[in-house]
């Protein structure tokens, strides 16, 4: 496999703190690498020294001499003046409209990251910070690459966006590394995953539900994480094997290690316990749109619908960017009138509504200061936080609470809006792109706050993750002017909408009905008997393995048994992969 980029020994700082310390790493041909870890913690300086962009304080830097590389950071910026055509069709030698709907991955990357909407012609000076963001991802995809280097992607993008831009990653070939905290996209694309943690890089294989797993089975075996972010981990991959089990790719006859290591920790949210308490707090209405009308300009987003939130309601509101998800949820927080119809809102309704615009506050105000401002506890479920505590959730530690605001990035401001809307103890929750700029770590925070909150929630992202982490129900805007109940949450929504023969640019009516293949009962049944079968073999083989490394601990002395013992090891271990990647390929046809 040929190698592309290595770091050797490379430390990096700005200030006194060390982001990167001696750190050792490289990436090879085909390799798909997610890098994780807070913000401020050194991810995007990690992408910026592998790139070339910023160069090592100490260390070795080395490429291939070939090597063919496009990077995309938050920092990457379009000359003034340059237009769609210029950034994406020129570098290609395409002119002609008819040449790049002929051309495959040109015509493929305009749809698929809404491109083609923006007109061709049209310059970057007059765009969105997202749009000028998805028009430089564009033109880094279009070209031939060896590797692509891409800081946040999906920030911009909605639920159908992330979806193509995964399908596109996987099929095309070149290696990639990609600072993100979209978890679906994380798993779905990702084989490695970089953590990026105090000046180390830690390496894990697989995605993000392995690095979970890998990551909580660590602590527990070496109990050198603290007490609070070990629960956390345990109780996300609860989560994961309960929740979603579709999710790890790693085989079955491994989920009883996994279970085995969360056997004590209750399912994430006691739902019947949560509703009641909503009901008591809440009563019967909550929030109800009755026959509303709403448009954008000439273009109807609510058309004579009728919606009720009722208490103790996780719903989560899905649809194409430009389909009105942002306007119905100012509609539901009172902030726009309908043009027909009425907004009713319950009696004992306290709402708090995080926008995607930051809240500004004094810059001289410190951390503490600013969640105290709104209250000193909160009533959390059956549980009592200080503004400390609660602020401490989100990422601002002891010492970092007495912090200026306006020394404050980006992510942690908005962690502080977050933090001070809580702090109000709203009953009502409507949150629009909660997840941009929060790291993961905060992301998990915030769930497992969710998990023990009370009340009702309408929640819009493009996480898919999230929604499916904290919703019990999803419902979608197609564009016709109505609200859809989606049954099979996301999977359906995005199902329904190929079916429609529709790109993430279209904004077409949904189809009456959805065909899916299916396996037939018989063959599940036979699928199920090779798993089986495969399982014990693998088991087998297992047990096999942990002989051999227990023979050669004790063979250390004797240089001929170790020769023979390790010949024997790399034989069982490459038999046990090949079985492993046959369990994978049958495991689809026994779901």
């Amino acid at each position: 496999m040929v190698n592309l980029v290595n770091l050797e020994n490379v430390s990096k700082s700005f200030g006194v703190k060390p982001l990167l310390d001696s750190v050792s790493l490289g990436v090879s041909q085909g390799d798909r690498i997610g890098v994780v870890g807070l913000n401020g913690g050194g991810k995007t300086t990690l992408l910026e020294v592998l790139a070339g962009l910023e160069p090592p304080n100490e260390g070795r830097v080395s490429r291939n001499r070939d090597l063919r590389m496009a990077v995309v950071t938050q920092r990457t910026e379009l000359p003034r003046g340059t237009t769609v055509r210029n950034a994406v069709l020129d570098p290609l030698g395409i002119t002609e409209d008819h040449q790049w709907a002929a051309d495959a991955r040109a015509r493929s990357i305009l749809v698929g990251l809404e491109i083609i909407n923006l007109g061709l012609d049209s310059t970057v000076d007059t765009m969105s910070g997202g749009e000028r963001r998805r028009v430089a991802l564009a033109a880094a995809l279009v070209q031939e690459l060896d590797l692509v280097v891409l800081d946040e992607p999906t920030n911009h993008l909605d639920i159908e966006g992330v979806r193509w831009l995964a399908d596109h990653l996987t099929s095309r070939g070149s290696a990639l590394v990609v600072v993100t905290h979209d978890r679906w996209f994380l798993d779905t694309v990702c084989t490695t995953t970089w953590e990026v943690v105090g000046g180390r890089v830690e390496q894990y294989e697989g995605g993000y539900a392995d690095w979970i797993f890998a990551r909580a089975e660590r602590a527990r075996l070496a109990d050198t994480l603290e007490e609070k972010r070990r629960n956390l981990a345990r109780k996300e991959l609860a989560w994961l094997r309960r929740g979603a089990p579709a999710r790890t790719s790693k085989p079955r006859y491994r989920i009883e290690a996994a279970e085995a290591l969360i056997s004590d920790v209750p399912s994430p949210r006691d739902s019947v316990e949560l509703l009641a308490f909503a009901k008591r707090r809440l009563g019967r209405t909550v929030l109800e749109l009755e026959d509303v009308s709403v448009a954008a300009g000439d273009k109807p987003i609510l058309d004579t619908e009728t919606w009720r939130i009722g208490p103790g309601d996780r719903v989560g509101l899905v649809g194409v960017n430009g389909s009105g998800k942002t306007t119905v949820l100012r509609l539901l927080a009172g902030e726009t009138e309908p043009s027909a119809g009425k907004r009713v809102q319950g009696q004992t309704v306290r709402l708090a509504h995080l926008s995607q615009e930051l809240v500004e506050l004094p810059p001289t105000k410190r951390v503490l200061e600013a969640v105290e401002e709104v209250a000193g506890r909160v009533q959390w479920g059956k549980y009592e936080l200080s503004a400390g505590q609660l602020a401490e959730r989100f990422g601002f530690p002891a010492a970092k609470q007495w912090t200026p605001i306006g020394d404050l990035s980006g992510g942690e401001r908005r962690r502080l809006q977050l933090a001070r809307l809580l702090m109000a103890e709203p009953n009502v929750l409507l949150l629009d792109e909660p997840t941009n700029d929060l790291d993961i770590d905060t992301l998990q925070q915030l769930e497992d706050l969710l998990d023990s909150w009370p009340g009702t929630i309408v929640v819009v992202s493009h996480d898919r993750y999230l929604i499916e982490r904290v919703c019990d129900r999803v419902v979608a805007l197609y564009g016709d002017g109505k609200i859809a109940d989606l049954v099979g949450g996301i999977e359906e929504y995005l199902t329904v909408r190929a079916a429609a023969g529709s790109s993430p640019s279209a904004k077409g009516a949904r189809p009456a009905a959805v065909e899916t293949s299916k396996v037939s009962a018989a063959e599940r049944r036979l699928a199920q008997k090779e798993l089986s079968r495969l399982e014990r073999q693998i088991a087998a083989l297992d047990a096999k393995e942990a002989k051999l490394h227990t023979a050669l601990a004790e063979a250390s002395t004797d240089s001929g048994k170790l020769l023979e013992l390790d010949a024997e090891l790399r034989k069982v271990v490459a038999e046990k992969e090949d079985l492993e990647g046959r369990w994978l390929e049958v495991a689809d046809a026994a779901e």
